[in-house]
């Protein structure tokens, strides 16, 4: 049975690389043929590329791929490498001398588990292109190889979190698809409010970020955990809408965000949703498609750290 995911919208394509020593990687969702995209940033500690290009009043339309990353600031450099495979394949924005390929992209805080001193390059960007398949892996691959969730207390309280997907078609035909890197200082909740993965107590029990903030264990850890988060994503649909439409579906995506991860939005993440779509079909009212978006990137968020397994000593919640 074909699972759903992002891949279900016509028009997109997910590669995944990853480091398994460093325990770093790439997620590139690639539209080569373009589709049109907003963003909305909320977290307090963002790294991004190519975000304010996305606005709606200014000139670039479309983009071509949107790369997610390990690495902190220095995965930003991946995208050079989704650029390449791009161009070589004459892919992007027409400028009359050549086509320049459009390729926003968000960082995940990874180093604080595997390696310090290796992060996703050029090459790897190139690599995930080469990888790109309708196929969509989730848990501990990817971009969300290193990634980790409930990290009021540094790494002694977190859990691994990881890369999901999913998708819902609507009765007219339109599919709206989510991907998700989920690296949250928070917990990840499910529907219910129960505390999928997210801060352990000493004796392994989910105490949930929640009640440690309250217990004052946060004025201790700061430190530890300032700027080291964040959750990025991918919400596309295969819709027609101008920019000023993907950026309304991304922020009311990012609620969807909200439901799943508890804190959402702190100072210490840099939560950041990508919107995208390819222009298949007519599109359906816009309060549908942004409600429809933020259900399925709840559901990718609370399927990634379902998928992950234990690593550096860090347990999964596959393994409760």
């Amino acid at each position: 049975m074909t699972i759903p995911s992002i891949t279900a919208v016509q028009g997109v394509l997910v590669g995944q690389v990853a480091d398994q020593d460093a325990l770093t990687g790439v997620t590139v969702v690639l539209t080569p043929d373009g589709a049109t995209a907003g963003v909305d940033v909320r977290g307090g500690a963002p790294g991004t590329r190519e975000t304010d290009l996305l606005s709606p009043v200014n000139l670039v339309q479309q983009v071509h791929a949107v790369v997610l990353t390990g690495g902190s600031a220095f995965g930003l450099t991946a995208a050079t490498g989704v650029v390449s495979w791009l161009h070589e394949r004459g892919y992007g924005f027409d400028v009359g001398l050549t086509k320049v390929p459009i390729v926003p992209a968000a960082v995940i805080f990874d180093l604080g588990i595997g390696r310090s001193d290796v992060w996703p390059d050029a090459t790897m960007g190139y690599a995930a292109c080469m990888a790109a398949e309708a196929a969509v892996a989730e848990g501990s691959v990817g971009a969300g190889i290193g990634a980790t969730v409930g990290k009021v207390g540094g790494m002694a309280t977190a859990m691994r979190g990881g890369v999901g997907s999913w998708s819902e078609t609507l009765a007219d035909g339109v599919t709206v698809g989510a991907l998700a890197v989920v690296n949250a200082f928070g917990d990840v909740v499910d529907d219910n409010g129960r505390i999928i993965a997210g801060a352990r107590a000493p004796d392994q029990s989910l105490v949930g970020t929640g009640a440690l903030l309250r217990s004052g264990l946060s004025r201790r850890s700061f430190a530890d955990t300032t700027g080291q988060n964040t959750t990025i994503a991918v919400v596309a649909t295969d819709a027609r809408l101008d920019k000023a439409a993907a950026t309304r579906l991304a922020i009311m995506a990012q609620d969807g965000l909200a439901r799943a991860i508890r804190p959402a939005h702190s100072p210490f993440d840099g939560d950041t949703v990508f919107a995208l779509a390819t222009g298949v079909y007519e599109a359906p009212p816009l309060v549908t498609l942004g409600a429809v978006a933020a259900d399925v990137l709840a559901t990718a968020i609370m399927r990634a750290v379902q998928a992950a397994t234990a690593a550096a000593g860090i347990p999964a919640a596959c393994d409760r």
